[in-house]
């Protein structure tokens, strides 16, 4: 309220001091902090529960009747509920709420906390009045903001004059009731809280809901004058910037405030005041040298009906361009919609803010191909196509023993008899301790890679991520390729109603354990054999025939027993032939099998541990960027 010294006072003039208090020179005495009890043209004005309390006082001492105290029902409500608006900005404060959530377990707290303090400035403003518009004049020192205030406040509100800093402390000046949550919002005290003097600015139509904050100078040497000016500014609905011919091109405003707050042009006024000490022209010259200013500080300016900065000159001493000022600022506290723009404003730049950590360079994901290789890499490691050339060679050597002459069978016998590197022992060895670090590197090297692949693109963060879920689950990862691949082994054989082959299952360096069991076999292989057996009967019968006829048992002839003899030791070697031609393609197809199963089961392992969870990590990402484009999808700053 605007504290106006009573005329009785005996030097007939008093003045506001720099804490709001009204002090009246020559007895008048100090007024109760906020009381009015000033008189103009022999009318009275209410302003507010103190004065109507003054006013009955008064009443009382002249004998008259105390005015009625309005009931509580007529009592206009201090603060109003904020009605929210329509239009694009509420699910932009959802989305952006849901884009915190998502991702607190991904960015650290000092990345989110704009956004955070967006959110909660953004809830408090909601719950507070809607119809009220808080603007704040901003200035440097000596720059005329506090003159500018009381002019258009019709009333010596501010205290202006020659001592720096004039204004320590933030005055509000309200046009109608219902402010007091935003005053309490902004931590301006009571003391400091005014009301236009009664005239034609108090009663201008434009002007109701108009709440005028003016500020500490933002260039003050004191700090904590500073430090109200950035409180101040973070909270308003909108900012009258005021600048004079020597300071308007200062770079603190400019690095420090103006460009900081390019998003906000559509809530913000430059007015360059003083223009009564610029001759002539000077005046349009310093005002567009400050349009190019602001549009190199990225500023976008409100001109030919585009949306923008309201960039004007005037003279707050003289009045001159004051009308239109308060023209302006009427028009745009009656749209209602400054609120709502300043915290859109708000929005657009938390939002640019994380931009790096959410939008990212490529297209991330992981393809079939990575996916692929992934698998090949894995297999490799575990010695899957190793596994199936054992399987088909464990085949043919089971071939060869069934179906091959006894006598190529026992000098086989005899030469790998006791040998240490013979085929039948070949299963059963143990692979080189030095072999099994060579596996297990592999294993790393494949999810080092498919975790790079993953990553490629995605901003710090969620490829830190990815990278975490990739090898937290590779830990132990060749031992489970182990245990499975035993697992694959031990079912495809009971598939095949028999065991899998020596080394078929064995993953980096670890055999399947046990004695391994012979591959099945065909159902042609009985034939196979008895052939082989009647070749062999052959041969024992010829060579008897003609043992007997040498040592005269029998009678004379060896065409006969030689002709037997010829078939049983050719044919035997032709079944073997034949049988080792006939194997070749489900040797093959037994060791593709072989090698699929442990493919397989590698290849589940590592989807499980591995691919599955960076595939959530890559869920999560496009969940949040979904999120982080319905925070920009209605930009309005174009950010």
């Amino acid at each position: 309220m605007t504290a106006v010294t009573d005329q009785d006072n005996s030097n007939g003039n008093g003045s506001s001091g720099s804490d709001g208090g009204g002090v009246g020179n020559g007895g008048g005495g100090a007024k109760p902090d906020g009381e009015v009890a000033g008189r103009s043209g022999g009318g009275r004005w209410d302003d507010g529960l103190i004065a109507r309390r003054a006013a009955a006082a008064e009443a009382r001492e002249a004998g008259e009747a105390a005015p009625r105290a309005p009931a509580e029902d007529d009592v206009e409500p201090q603060v109003e509920a904020y009605v929210p608006s329509g239009g694009p900005l509420p699910p932009r404060l959802d989305a952006l709420r849901e884009l915190v959530g998502l991702s607190r377990a991904r960015l650290d707290r000092d990345t989110l906390a704009e956004a955070g303090r967006v959110l909660d400035e953004a809830a408090a403003r909601q719950r507070l009045s809607s119809r009220h518009t808080v603007i704040a004049v901003a200035g440097a020192t000596g720059s005329g903001k506090s003159t500018l205030f009381n002019a258009l406040a019709g009333a010596p509100i501010s205290d202006t004059g020659l001592r720096r800093p004039t204004t320590s402390q933030p005055i509000a000046c309200s046009w109608t009731d219902g402010a007091a949550g935003l005053l309490d919002r902004l931590a301006v005290p009571g003391r400091l809280r005014r009301r236009p003097h009664p005239g034609p600015a108090a009663f201008d139509e434009a002007l109701q809901g108009l709440v005028l904050v003016d500020l500490p100078d933002h260039d003050s040497a004191a700090t904590e004058h500073r430090d109200q000016v950035d409180r101040v500014l973070a909270l308003v609905d909108a900012v009258i910037w005021v600048v004079d011919p020597e300071k308007y091109a200062d770079a603190a405003l400019h690095e420090r405030y103006l460009r900081p707050l390019a998003g906000h042009a559509e809530v913000t006024f430059v007015v360059l005041n003083q223009t009564d000490r610029l001759p002539g022209e000077a005046a349009d010259l310093v005002l567009d040298d400050l349009r190019r200013l602001l549009d190199e500080d990225g500023i976008a300016l409100g001109e030919h009906g585009e949306p923008g900065a309201t960039v004007m000159s005037l003279s707050a001493l003289t009045g001159d361009g004051v009308p239109e000022l308060r023209e302006m600022v009427g028009r745009f506290v009656q749209d209602r919609t400054a609120a709502t723009r300043r915290l859109s404003a708000d929005v657009d730049a938390a939002a640019a803010r994380l931009r790096p950590v959410y939008v990212a360079e490529g297209r991330p994901g992981l393809g079939e191909l990575a996916r692929d290789e992934f698998t090949d890499r894995l297999a490799e490691a575990v010695g899957a196509a190793a596994a199936g050339e054992a399987a088909e060679r464990e085949w043919r050597r089971n071939a060869g023993r069934a179906c091959g002459t006894p006598w190529l069978r026992l000098w086989r016998w005899y030469e790998n008899r006791g040998l240490p590197g013979s085929l039948d022992r070949m299963g059963q060895a143990l692979t080189p301790p030095e072999e099994e670090p060579t596996a297990r590197q592999r294993v790393e090297q494949a999810v080092r890679i498919v975790a790079d692949d993953a990553a490629d693109g995605l901003p710090g963060p969620w490829a830190q991520a990815v990278r975490e879920a990739a090898f937290n689950g590779a830990k132990g990862l060749s031992e489970a390729l182990d245990e499975l691949a035993v697992k694959a082994g031990t079912a495809g054989a009971s598939k095949r109603g028999g065991g899998t082959g020596a080394g078929q299952g064995a993953i980096a360096g670890t055999p399947l354990g046990g004695r391994p069991v012979k591959p099945p076999r065909p159902k042609w292989w009985p034939a196979a054999v008895l052939a082989q057996v009647s070749m062999t009967l052959l041969q024992i019968f010829g060579g008897l025939w003609l043992v007997g006829q040498i040592i005269g048992v029998l009678e004379p002839g060896l065409v006969t027993p030689a002709l037997i003899m010829l078939a049983g030791v050719v044919g035997g070697p032709l079944v073997e032939w034949s049988c080792a031609a006939a194997i070749r393609g489900p040797a093959r197809r037994y060791g593709q099998d072989a090698e699929r199963r442990l493919r397989e089961a590698a290849a589940g392992c590592g989807r499980a541990r591995v691919l599955d969870p960076v595939a959530a990590e890559l869920v999560r990402y496009r969940e949040v960027r979904e999120r982080y484009v319905a925070v920009t999808e209605f930009s309005t700053t174009g950010r």
